[in-house]
């Protein structure tokens, strides 16, 4: 952190992000106050001390301390014009005003509050530059990455999603929710490197899954869609290191019947909550590579099912998270520490368990790092009696098919 970073967060905490007509970093404008008051102190202890000692050259310090704390590239100037009067005020009180202290002191303020006045200018360029980059990185993650709804059919739903990248809000992990006819269908993924080419890759690949997931009936077929099209767009855009460009991921499958599908590539096991039992790693029992290292013909991952009860809740995360490291070196123990932030609805659940990992890291986390879960909460839709129809008998609902009693929200 700077200096002027390590002041205003002292005096004044750190400032929100972007707001209209605004940029981040700036100081409060309270903080304009502070280079006036700093003029009058040294006025003051130049009038209470000997006149034969003048403190006259600490007024060249007010003018920077005005470039730093204000974005308005006058104010410098301003304070720069208001310490040469007070500069000439207690040169003539302490009778100096031929000698050349006062005329180094004259000549020095005039200096630096030029040299604030550009200084100012050129941050506030950068500001803006910075500004304008973080708004076109919210917009490409609001249209790469889609909110999640709460809710996708008999599955309730929720995402925490952290880049690493300094100012972005987009990095190479990937995940989506959809609803199928196939039922409930998603991914969590992460892109091998940072940059721009792991945001392209894995627009690559969400681009293919959002259309696969619809077309496909077997989940582990979506997987080897995913593959084509990868191993397509790295090859037609001549994506640089494709030799060693790969994706984990895992898709997941909740069928209107109720059963967990699935598929894993390469990518940490999902972790399944039921009631008050132990977290639950869906390891597979055969390791698949990610998607990248084999070729596309030959992804097969191995297809996982599991009978989901109401209230199961499956949490898909990235390395960012299991492989987040304390000042000793220890990964964080995602599996010992759910249990007891599990609590609430999935939103609660992953704001807790960001901020856990946070505190286990004691500072921003050095890699992305992405988490969603679905709740597993099918709702039982009431029997509809049509206008002059009587309610059926046992008889004729002991002959109706499960089906027909019982459906899903969409």
């Amino acid at each position: 952190m700077s200096a002027t970073g390590w002041i205003r967060d002292v005096l004044h905490g750190p400032t929100p992000g972007p707001v209209p007509n605004s940029v981040t970093g700036t100081w409060p404008r309270t903080s304009h106050a502070l280079p006036l008051i700093g003029m009058a102190l040294i006025v003051s202890l130049d009038l209470l001390t000997n006149s034969q000692v003048t403190v006259e050259p600490a007024l060249t310090a007010v003018p920077a301390l005005a470039a730093v704390v204000s974005r308005r590239t006058w104010y410098p100037l301003l304070v720069g014009a208001l310490a040469e009067l007070c500069a000439f005020g207690m040169a003539w009180y302490n009778d100096v005003l031929g000698q050349s202290v006062h005329t180094a002191t004259v000549a020095a303020i005039v200096l630096i509050a030029g040299i604030g006045h550009l200084s100012a200018t050129l941050r506030l360029r950068q500001e803006l530059a910075l500004a304008e980059a973080q708004l076109v990185a919210e917009i490409a993650r609001r249209v790469l990455l889609r909110s999640v709804p709460e809710r996708v059919g008999p599955v309730r739903a929720a995402v925490r999603y952290a880049a690493a990248a300094a100012h972005a809000s987009i990095g190479g992990d990937l995940y989506e929710v959809v609803n199928t006819r196939h039922g409930v269908r998603a991914v969590m993924g992460d892109v091998r490197g940072k940059g721009l080419a792991a945001v392209e890759t894995a627009a690559a690949v969400l681009g293919a899954f959002r259309e696969a997931a619809h077309q496909e009936a077997a989940l582990d077929k979506v997987a080897g869609w995913l593959a084509v099209s990868l191993d397509r767009a790295l090859h037609e855009n001549e994506h640089p290191g494709v030799d060693e460009e790969f994706v984990t991921l895992v898709l997941i499958g909740v069928r209107p019947d109720g059963v967990l599908e699935i598929a894993n590539c390469g990518h940490p096991a999902p972790v399944l909550l039921r009631g008050e039992d132990a977290p639950l790693l869906l390891a597979a029992d055969e390791t698949v590579p990610p998607l990248g290292v084999l070729d596309p013909a030959d992804v097969r991952p191995p297809l996982q099912l599991v009978q989901a009860e109401p209230g199961d809740r499956i949490l898909l995360y990235t390395d960012g998270v299991i492989e987040a490291r304390d000042h000793r070196g220890a990964f964080y123990p995602l599996t010992d520490r759910l249990p007891l932030l599990a609590d609430g609805g999935p939103v609660d659940v992953l704001h807790r368990l960001h901020d856990d990992v946070v505190r286990h890291v004691g500072h921003k986390l050095g890699d992305d790092a992405a988490m969603l879960m679905l709740h597993f909460d099918p709702v039982v839709l009431p029997a509809q009696v049509l206008p002059g129809r009587a309610l059926p008998g046992p008889e004729e609902r002991s002959s109706q098919g499960p089906g027909e009693r019982r459906g899903f929200v969409a």
